[in-house]
């Protein structure tokens, strides 16, 4: 059974000789984007999304781009909406969308480089798909329980400690804080350095002060004697002295929400997510959150004012009348005796408005 967080597996294409194939060309591709210093992120997902399109296509006999019509993009495209997986679930459309994307993108560097002479990919629409809410935020509380979690009478206790708290401090990525290096972290300052967030951007964030004491004692009594030489310098080790492992790292995480018993699931992006969501309640402009998390639109940051939900329930109790167990009953205002209008215009007055009630109906 595959572990979440495990490496995907890149099915290999075939016939990687033909210099016109699927497999060289886009090989060729996948160097064209290093070059251009896109991630080793971006680019393994692009080999994945476009070997599995070549091997859909080598099952029906294509295995050159130069015989991709729009019409097989289109049954391709069907295909992926209709797709289950072994337990019967369908492909999430964002998922769709990833594949369909890296085929278009494909398809243009090839018509660019002129080994195209068309694009048959340039009409491809990808599908809609809304924003989607994170399925669990953590209470304050919640975070305290999960954070108690590991066992501090452990050497590698006190490290998930630290790294719990850097979680929930900073909101940082799961892939940014296993590329922590020593010399990001500025006590002094109270800072971090995010060196490898998403896209190679680089940032500067603020860090908490019990963060930053657990990150200390992490450092001065636990990493000395996990580090082997030579030091890759990165702040959090295995046992081995060695890298922790995306899949090592969720895996940690989710024991430890488990752990904590309080009817929630996730792991590093659990937390990310309470971060923002605590951050707007307690009145963060949601601009310095984008800086927090390292959002290049402020739009991916926005969805996180729909999570935060307790100044909106606070307008709605102060505001609908249906809101308290018992609601208040507006009382119609009398006229004021001090009022010029005598009794006559009144009467006058109170006709004129039934009439219009009559004209109304």
């Amino acid at each position: 059974m595959k572990r979440r967080g495990s490496h995907r597996r890149i099915p290999a294409l075939k016939d990687a000789t033909d210099p016109q194939g699927m497999a060289a060309l886009t090989e060729q591709y996948f160097q064209w984007m290093r070059v251009r210093n896109y991630s080793e992120r971006t680019v393994g997902g692009a080999a994945f999304h476009l070997r599995h399109f070549g091997l859909w296509l080598a099952e029906r006999g294509v295995t050159r781009p130069n015989e991709v019509v729009k019409p097989m993009l289109d049954r391709y495209q069907r295909y992926l909406y209709y797709y289950r997986s072994a337990n019967g679930r369908p492909m999430g459309f964002h998922s769709q969308a990833a594949r369909l994307g890296a085929i278009r993108h494909f398809f243009r560097f090839l018509t660019k480089q002129n080994l195209l002479l068309y694009n048959p990919a340039s009409e491809i629409e990808l599908p809609k798909y809304g924003s989607r809410l994170p399925k669990h935020v953590l209470s304050i509380a919640e975070v305290e329980c999960v954070l108690t979690q590991p066992d501090l009478n452990d050497p590698l206790g006190v490290r998930d400690r630290a790294i719990l708290e850097t979680l929930y401090s900073t909101g940082v990525r799961r892939v940014e804080i296993l590329a922590l290096q020593l010399y990001d972290l500025d006590v002094e300052r109270q800072t971090l350095r995010v060196r490898f967030g998403k896209g190679k951007k680089e940032r500067i964030i603020p860090i908490g002060e019990r963060a930053l004491q657990w990150l200390e004692k992490y450092l001065t009594e636990v990493r000395p004697s996990l580090a082997v030489e030579p030091d890759c310098g990165l702040i959090f080790l295995t046992i081995d002295g060695q890298p922790i492992s995306s899949a090592r790292l969720s895996q940690v995480v989710t024991d430890y929400v488990a752990q904590a018993n309080i009817g929630k699931t996730g792991s590093c992006h659990l937390f990310r997510h309470t971060m923002a969501t605590l951050m707007l309640e307690g009145g963060a402009d949601v601009r310095f959150i984008q800086e927090m998390l390292g959002h290049a639109k402020l739009d991916t940051t926005q969805i996180y004012t729909q999570v935060s939900i307790r100044a909106l329930k606070a307008v709605y109790d102060s505001t609908h009348p249906g809101a308290r167990l018992r609601p208040v009953v507006p009382t119609v205002p009398e006229l004021s005796t001090a009022n010029e209008t005598n009794d006559d215009e009144r009467v006058e007055l109170l006709s004129a408005l039934d009439a219009e009630s009559d004209d109304d109906d």
